[in-house]
Parts: structure tokens; sequence; C-alpha cells
């Protein structure tokens, strides 16, 4: 069974994005079947792959999110899209907002992106989610699909202080709806060296 990894962080940005891009290019390159879900509606992780206009794509992460929450029957590889450096990706743009807004008050509505992932699980080694940089509904139901969390964090002063509520969230996701959660580690990322900061880290 494939293990699903998260990245992470309410300031993550494009940094988070580019974090799970290298990750999963990298588990490739070592020959394992990997699939990089976008849970962002700026579509970041979408556009870092050779998909500059995501609003354009015909499937996303919306319309499958949508089809689980309607119990609709589709095609499990609808959406999926194959990168030239051996990964698949299932993309995400703007329209994703409307489906986090929608989950809002739906019974159990944050295992929506865990079904999905369990539906494709077993064709993947690996299956790699970048979060919305936020604690809203995407991020919860990342948290509780997956098995570990990877935190991308800039050597700078606010986005680490900005670490101790989404350690709270996760502690709180681990307790109450997915106890085989666990921190896998943080990742420090955009280092600059010239700042006093980034040298004591």
């Amino acid at each position: 069974m494939s293990k699903v990894i998260i990245c992470a962080n309410q300031k993550g940005g494009v940094a988070k994005s580019t974090s799970v891009v290298n990750l999963g290019i990298g588990l490739a390159n070592k020959g394992k079947r990997v699939l990089v879900i976008d849970n962002d509606p700026q579509g970041s992780l979408t556009e870092a792959l050779g998909y500059p206009q995501p609003d354009k794509l015909e499937i996303t992460l919306a319309n499958v999110m949508e089809w689980v929450l309607n119990e609709d029957d589709y095609d499990l590889k609808a959406g999926i899209l194959h990168h030239e450096e051996g990964i698949d990706i299932m993309p995400a743009n703007i329209e994703l907002s409307g489906v986090e807004t929608s989950l809002v008050g739906i019974m159990s509505s944050e295992t929506t992106l865990r079904e999905y992932i369990e539906s494709v699980r077993d064709d993947y080694d690996y299956i790699l989610v970048d979060c919305s940089p936020n604690l809203g509904q995407l991020t919860l139901n990342a948290l509780v699909a997956a098995d570990e969390v990877i935190i991308p964090v800039q050597a700078a002063y606010l986005p680490i202080k900005g670490l101790e509520q989404l350690l709270k969230t996760i502690s709180r996701v681990k307790r109450k709806m997915n106890p085989k959660l666990h921190i896998m580690g943080i990742l420090i990322t955009m280092v600059d060296y010239r700042t006093v900061y980034a040298k004591e880290e």
C-alpha cells in the first residue's frame, strides 16, 4: 500500500509547492510510482508542473471531490495528468475554493479527500499532497487522509512563529480523526545565509 505524505504550512507558499515537486520527481527517479495532488485553489503546484492556466483544465480535484461528496460514479483516472518527469498529477484551480465552502456543515466532509485517495492508492507507491496555505477544510481533509506530514518552513521569524497553530491542528486531528498521523519532519526552505536568523537556525 502506498504512503500518503502531505506538505502543510500556513505560510508555505511557493516553497511548499516546490518541495512537493522536487520530492515527487526525486521519488520517481528512484523508480517509485508517484501521484502528486494539488490541494490548493491557487494551483501553484499545477502551474509549477507546466500547466500555466489551470482554470482551463477540464477536470481537476474540485470535480473529483464533488463527485465523491455526491456519491457519483466516475472514472478513477479522470483528471489525472502524466508529467514527462514520470509523476502523475491531480491538478487544481480556483474552483476548489467553491468546494471548500460547500464542505462546511456537511457530515463527515473531512473524509472526502481520503475517500478519493483510498480509491487510487493501490496504483502508487507514494501520494504527495500540496496543501492550501491555511487551516481550512481542504487542509483538514489532507490531514485526515495522510500518514505523515512534512512541514516546509522558511528560515525566517514569522513563518516559524506560525508553526504553533499548525502543530496544534495536527495534534487535534491525530487525537480525534486520524490516529496514525505523525510528523515526518520540518523542512527548512529558502535559506538566506546573509541573515542572522538563518545562520542561527
